[in-house]
């Protein structure tokens, strides 16, 4: 039973619905995912999440932007008998977890040419990885450059070298065959031209973001992997609200401030 585990952001929550999406396509396994909640559990690998995961049985944990720094949560996790992969984008420190296995260009003997890879461009990796290992054609993994563009855009990571690339075919596929999430949030967002990078970081960006700053994350998540247009609509509004909330908490916090 694999457990899809990440970070309440716009990188962590497309980063989980793209890995969970795919294996949810091409594992036969039990499958879910888990975000912690931003004010009562934190960020990154939190107690309450090991629990969760202890008590519903399951034996694998795959980070998404985060986990590197996770030393003792990883230990704690492997005493339940759970093995940890760690795919995150951050600096680790001089002490790695022990993790079964760490995927971050970032560490210090890593080889990989290119080292500024967003949380979800991390596991888009590991999908076209899987996807390479178990014979399928990549365009399994390429529907989801949408969500890998959205995350470049949205954690602010250097457009250039890879990321350029991915989020050059990202943005394509955005406005040539997006997800029906992203459809949905351009539509909410008043956009009538084809997006831009602009657009994922001012528009789409904040909406996804907005879950887990004023509610639950999960939402986020929710959202992506749907695939009834109904309940869609109803998750991408209850995003929009969220966002208008979320406008409204900046206001008052910076006229606050100002006086």
């Amino acid at each position: 039973r694999i457990l899809v585990y990440g970070d309440y952001d716009v990188d962590g929550t497309t980063a989980v619905s793209l890995v969970y999406s795919f294996l949810k396509k091409n594992y036969s396994g039990e499958l879910s995912y888990y975000i912690p909640h931003r004010y009562r559990e934190g960020y990154g690998i939190s107690r309450l999440g090991m629990d969760f995961a202890h008590a519903n049985g399951f034996t694998l944990l795959i980070t998404l932007d985060c986990g590197i720094k996770s030393v003792e949560m990883i230990a704690y996790a492997q005493s339940l008998g759970i093995q940890v992969i760690v795919c995150d984008h951050h600096l680790p420190d001089d002490q790695l977890p022990p993790a079964f296995a760490i995927l971050n260009p970032k560490q210090k003997d890593c080889k990989y040419p290119y080292k500024e890879l967003s949380g979800c461009g991390i596991g888009f990796k590991l999908v076209t990885a899987l996807a390479m290992h178990w014979k399928l054609p990549l365009e399994t993994v390429y529907e989801y450059l949408d969500l890998v563009a959205t995350s470049i855009a949205a954690d602010i990571v250097p457009i250039d070298g890879e990321n350029r690339i991915l989020a050059y075919y990202g943005v394509k596929k955005i406005n040539e065959s997006p997800c029906l999430a992203i459809s949905i949030l351009k539509e909410l967002g008043g956009v009538q031209k084809a997006l831009s990078i602009s657009d994922l970081v001012f528009v789409i960006g904040p909406r996804v973001n907005a879950a887990g700053r004023m509610d639950d994350a999960k939402k986020a998540v929710e959202f992506f992997i749907e695939t009834d247009a109904t309940k869609i609509q109803s998750l991408a509004s209850a995003l929009h609200s969220d966002n208008d909330d979320r406008k409204e908490v900046d206001k008052s916090i910076t006229e606050e401030a100002l006086s």
